[in-house]
């Protein structure tokens, strides 16, 4: 889908450039604004008829101006390359199972295995390309998608593969491809757990490397996943390799996870309902954003992260969907907003700017999307809604209008004249 040249004037853009924030307007928010686009690239923002004097030359989007215009969503942190159901799993924890009981019985992450397995890569990619598309529809155009649940070379690739073919897709989110090299012991290694994670190190890692189908590597550190001994030489040789590092950190018990992130630099720790004050200070000296997943947290019924801890030691904060088809079965980033503000008691600033500039830049794309300025990339949602606060509300249905990728829709009504 080729890109457009167009000015979008709209009654307020939501910037989220911090060139613009103040105190009182963290979002830095313009009332009767304009956005010009050349390219698919954001050239002029500004008040409206700053941007209608400057950029008059380019064609206006059809239509009365939009009510409310933000960045487009970017959904830090989804495990999106899964195939089957467990939807008996989800029935068992509604009678009360617990995750760990619903794993050891043979559950969880090895039930997606074997649904991984199993598939082909055609099944993979159809699955793969519609929940994008679904995701997109509710105004996400940047999305984080882990592998991990292969749990084999094999496995793990095929999963990777899906995700670099809808990466060259246009009419989809842009894909941020992440390995999960570690998520959980596959049966057939069981008996030899040293084996398995020095196999991950030595052989799936650099071959992962290699053909350049991840930009970052994830750990699993909890109770009953990964020891911080076990991650660390993993996630170690991925620095080497050139690969950004993630860390799923203390969804059940605080192991350590959040002080290994910091030692290593990574780009986010991701869950985080168990970490000390100790360990958020450590975070925020060593620059790493806190991702929050909150639609996990109300299917465990578990308690929120110590939001007060992580914003007194100065962490970044995140939102994400988490979508994984066991823990947090769901596309909806606008339900994992809702759930952020209602839930952790998180700000309407603090909610948006976790799922447009935060996040962008735990994936490495800081100024280039999740911000409305001059050379962004023109990914743009306009929202049926009257103002920011209204995004956090839970709405259950997509809000979103038309949603623009590079200036380009891909999802929602196309607000271009045909022609």
């Amino acid at each position: 889908m080729s890109t457009r040249s167009f000015v979008l004037f709209a009654r307020r853009i939501v910037t989220c450039d911090p060139a613009r924030a103040t105190e009182t307007d963290p979002l830095g928010v313009i009332e009767d604004g304009g956005i010009a686009v050349e390219g698919g690239v954001i050239v002029d923002v500004g008040p409206r008829e700053d941007v209608r004097a400057r950029r008059g030359t380019l064609p206006v989007v059809s239509g009365e101006p939009a009510s409310l215009v933000t960045p487009g969503l970017v959904d830090a942190h989804t495990h999106a390359p899964w195939v089957g159901s467990r939807d008996a799993e989800y029935a068992l924890r509604l009678a009360g199972a617990g995750y760990e009981a619903i794993a050891a019985a043979g559950g969880g992450i090895v039930a997606s295995m074997r649904a991984v397995r199993a598939a082909s890569p055609d099944e993979i990619d159809r699955t793969l390309s519609a929940r994008l598309r679904r995701m997109a529809s509710l105004g996400v155009t940047t999305v984080e998608a882990k592998s991990g649940y292969g749990l084999d070379e094999a496995g793990e690739t095929k999963q990777l593969e899906a995700l670099e073919r809808a990466a060259g897709r246009l009419d989809l989110p842009r894909v941020v491809p992440t390995f999960l090299a570690l998520h959980a012991i596959p049966p057939e290694a069981r008996a030899d757990r040293a084996a398995y994670i020095e196999a991950v190190r030595e052989r799936t890692l650099p071959a992962i490397a290699a053909r350049r189908l991840a930009r970052f590597v994830d750990v699993y550190v909890d109770r009953s996943a990964f020891s911080v001994d076990e991650a660390r030489p993993v996630l170690s040789r991925a620095k080497m390799l050139g690969l950004g590092v993630r860390v799923h950190a203390g969804q059940f018990a605080d192991v350590g996870g959040a002080e290994l992130a910091a030692e290593l630099g990574a780009a986010s720790a991701d869950h985080l309902e168990q970490v000390s004050p100790e360990g958020a200070r450590a975070l925020a000296a060593a620059g790493v954003r806190a991702v929050l997943l909150p639609v996990a947290s109300f299917t465990l019924r578990q308690d929120p992260p110590p939001i007060a801890v992580l914003r007194a030691a100065g962490v970044r904060l995140v939102v994400a969907s988490d979508a994984n088809p066991g823990t947090a079965p769901t596309e909806s980033l606008p339900l994992a907003l809702a759930l952020a503000a209602r839930m952790y008691g998180l700000t309407v600033p603090e909610v948006i700017l976790g799922a447009t500039r935060e996040a962008a830049a735990s994936l490495g794309l800081a100024d280039v999307v999740g911000v409305v300025r001059p050379d962004a990339r023109a990914d743009l949602v306009a929202w049926d809604l009257p103002h920011e606060n209204a995004l956090v509300q839970p709405w259950g249905v997509s809000r979103a209008l038309f949603v623009l990728r590079d200036g380009a829709p891909i999802a929602g009504e196309t607000p271009f004249s045909p022609g």
